[in-house]
């Protein structure tokens, strides 16, 4: 089994969208006593920039060592940095799995105006790519915790770690966990399951059932909103080969919802109920 550490890794190319998803690591950091990396890829616009303004690669690391000073005189706790020659399709996933990252904070502009690529943007590809949960950022600011917690079930499939995430976050931010369904025997089954667990934990939860009719996706972000939610918590799908993840319309319109609540998303490591990770 994989080692996997208390730490947070945030990638950063020094934006607005990057600083907001940082701050976030920080908040959530302080909450479950874990250390924030930061992680810089040097790709050929670092470079270009660079060479644009005479600098050299040691000023990048000059930068992240002033914002890991910051970060620990503001928030309290552990900060260190990677600054590695890569791109983000690949080194994010590289270096999260390296350090045994045991969660991923990730900022992002949404869907529209980010770099696209053929398969989509490249949150998606670094979510699919990632061993360790993504909670994806955009620019709205949260800097509280995460004290309502949005969990969509759509399946009876293999939610189990999930469940394990909502029910850690919840604990530790002691939060409020609101089961959205699809309607469904087999799925009302599942959040039976869901909800036992949660009775068995002492966690807080309420459940809502979506309307069969209706866009369910639109109704999870229109719940999220009216509620004040500061996470919506989503689980991708294995391919038929099980060896990669993929994002249905769902869970892509709920990512880059226009509320802009952040939205973690967790890799399934099996696609059944069985008992995976001890927190």
């Amino acid at each position: 089994m994989e080692t996997v550490n208390n730490i947070v890794l945030v990638p950063t190319d020094f934006t607005e969208v990057a600083d907001n998803a940082l701050n976030q690591a920080c908040e959530a950091a302080k909450y479950l006593n874990y250390k924030v990396c930061l992680l810089h890829i040097i790709d050929k616009n670092t470079k270009s920039t660079l060479k644009k303004e005479n600098l050299t690669a040691d000023s990048i690391s000059g930068k992240l060592d002033t914002i890991c000073k910051n970060i620990q005189t503001t928030f309290g706790i552990s900060a260190e940095y990677i600054a590695r020659e890569g791109n983000i399709f690949t080194t994010i996933a590289e270096v999260t799995k390296e350090i045994g990252a045991r969660l991923l904070f990730m900022g992002t502009h949404g869907k529209v105006g980010i770099e696209q690529k053929l398969t989509g943007s490249y949150a998606i590809k670094v979510v699919t790519a990632s061993p360790a949960p993504v909670v994806v950022v955009q620019k709205r600011t949260f800097d509280k915790g995460y004290h309502k917690i949005v969990l969509p079930i759509t399946s009876n499939a293999g939610p189990w770690e999930k469940t394990k995430w909502a029910a850690y976050i919840a604990s530790n931010f002691n939060a409020m966990v609101h089961i959205y369904q699809l309607p469904g025997d087999e799925i009302t089954e599942a959040v039976n399951t869901i909800t036992g667990y949660f009775d068995k934990n002492g966690l807080k939860y309420t459940t809502h059932l979506a309307d069969k009719a209706g866009d369910f996706s639109k109704q999870v972000i229109d719940f999220a909103t009216a509620n004040n939610a500061d996470l919506i918590m989503i689980m991708t799908n294995p391919d038929k080969s099980l060896s990669n993840f993929i994002l249905g319309s769902y869970d892509e319109e709920m990512i880059f919802n226009t509320s802009q609540i952040p939205v973690m998303c967790i890799n399934p490591r099996e696609f059944n109920w069985s008992k995976i990770v001890d927190y």
